[in-house]
C-alpha cells in the first residue's frame, strides 16, 4: 500500500451524448473498481442545476455508492452547507452511516454550489453567512446522544460520522484548525491559496475531541492514459467545460478535441491551465513524476485525484492508472 492514502472525487458527469442515467451508472461502475483498486474514499459533490453533473441528491448517490460497494468510504466532498439546514443534514448523513457503519464520511463546504436563482430556489436566504456556527451544530446532531435536547438528529446521534472542512480560500483553512477538524483544499480548480492555506491550517490547528493531529488533503486531477498523447488529448474535455462554465455556457461534459487552443483561444487557454494547473497528466511514468513533485512541494495526509473524461474507458483506466502510481509513491 502506498504511504500516503488516495482517495477519488466523482462529480458524475454527463457527458455530451449521454443522460443523467448514464453517468449514475458509470458512478456506480467506477466506484466498484476504485474500491478493487484500493481507493480509500469515494467522495461525490453537491452542485445543482448543472447539466453535466448527475450529484445535485449527494446522500442519495452516496447511498447508492455504499450499496454496490463493501469496504471503501463514501461520503460528500462536499454538503454545501448553506444550503441546508444542519439537522437535515444530520439526518441524511446519520442514516447513511446507520445503514453503513463506520464507511460514510462528510465533507462540508461554504459556497452555495449553484447562482442566485438556485439559493432562492432552495428557499435559503442568500444574505445569510452562519457557516461555522452551523458547522458547530451539526457536530453536535452528530456528536454523542444528548438526553433531554430539544431537539435531536434520529438517526444521527452517536454515530461520530467524520465532518471534513473544504475550503478554496483561508476561512475553511482557519475553521478546520480551530474546530480541530481535518481539511481538504479545492486545489483542483482553485489552487491560488494553496500553499498560504495548508500553512495557515498546519500552524493554527488545535486539538479537539475530532481530531489531534493536522490531516490535510490534496485534490490533484489526473488525466493518465497508456500513451501520453492520449492522456493530454483526454483532458481537453475538463479544459473545454472549464471554459464554457467561465463564460457562462454550461453544458454536458464536451467530447475532447485534438485542437483545444482553436476551441477556447490562448487567452482563455491560458485562464483555464492555471485554474486547473494541479494536474497531473501523461503515461504512466510522466504522472508519477508530476505525483511526486506535488506531493514533495505539499506534504499532504491524502490525496484526492479527480479528473472529468468523456469515454467512460477511458475514465476508468485514467483512474486505474492513478491508483497504481499512487501504491508506488
Amino acid at each position: 500500500m502506498s504511504s500516503i492514502p488516495f482517495s477519488l472525487l466523482d462529480l458524475s458527469p454527463v457527458p455530451e451524448g449521454f443522460e443523467a442515467s448514464d453517468a449514475i451508472r458509470n458512478t456506480l461502475d467506477l466506484a466498484q473498481k476504485a474500491e478493487s483498486w484500493g481507493y480509500h474514499r469515494y467522495w461525490l459533490a453537491e452542485h445543482h442545476n448543472m447539466p453535466g453533473i448527475a450529484s445535485a441528491a449527494t446522500a442519495v448517490l452516496i447511498g447508492l455508492v455504499a450499496q454496490v460497494t463493501s469496504r471503501i468510504r463514501v461520503g460528500a466532498g462536499g454538503i454545501m452547507l448553506p444550503n441546508h439546514a444542519p439537522l437535515t443534514v444530520a439526518e441524511a448523513f446519520g442514516t447513511l452511516a446507520t445503514a453503513f457503519p463506520d464507511r460514510i464520511d462528510l465533507g462540508l463546504g461554504r459556497a452555495p454550489g449553484g447562482d442566485g436563482a438556485v439559493i432562492r430556489a432552495l428557499r435559503r436566504d442568500p444574505m445569510a453567512d452562519s457557516f461555522p456556527q452551523d458547522v458547530v451544530e451539526l457536530l453536535e446532531y452528530l456528536g454523542p446522544p444528548r438526553e433531554g435536547a430539544q431537539v435531536r438528529a434520529l438517526p444521527g446521534e452517536g454515530t461520530n460520522v467524520p465532518v471534513w472542512i473544504l475550503g478554496s480560500s483561508l476561512f475553511g483553512a482557519q475553521l478546520a484548525a480551530h474546530l480541530g477538524l481535518p481539511y481538504a483544499f479545492a486545489s483542483h480548480f482553485a489552487p491560488g491559496d494553496l500553499d498560504q492555506a495548508f500553512a495557515t491550517y498546519r500552524d493554527r490547528f488545535r486539538p479537539t475531541q475530532f481530531g489531534q493531529e493536522p490531516r490535510a488533503m490534496l485534490a490533484v486531477n489526473i488525466f493518465a492514459a497508456d500513451d501520453a498523447d492520449e492522456a493530454h488529448f483526454l483532458r481537453s474535455s475538463m479544459q473545454l467545460a472549464f471554459a464554457r462554465l467561465r463564460t457562462g455556457m454550461p453544458g454536458k461534459l464536451p467530447r475532447p478535441t485534438r485542437d483545444i487552443d482553436a476551441e477556447i483561444g490562448p487567452q482563455m487557454r491560458r485562464m483555464v491551465d492555471q485554474a486547473l494547473k494541479i494536474t497531473v497528466v501523461g503515461n504512466p511514468a510522466e504522472v508519477k513524476t508530476q505525483m511526486q513533485g506535488f506531493i514533495d512541494r505539499y506534504a499532504p495526509d491524502e490525496v484526492i485525484l479527480t479528473g472529468h473524461i468523456h469515454d467512460q474507458t477511458a475514465r476508468l483506466r485514467s483512474f486505474e492508472i492513478g491508483a497504481e502510481v499512487m501504491a508506488s509513491l
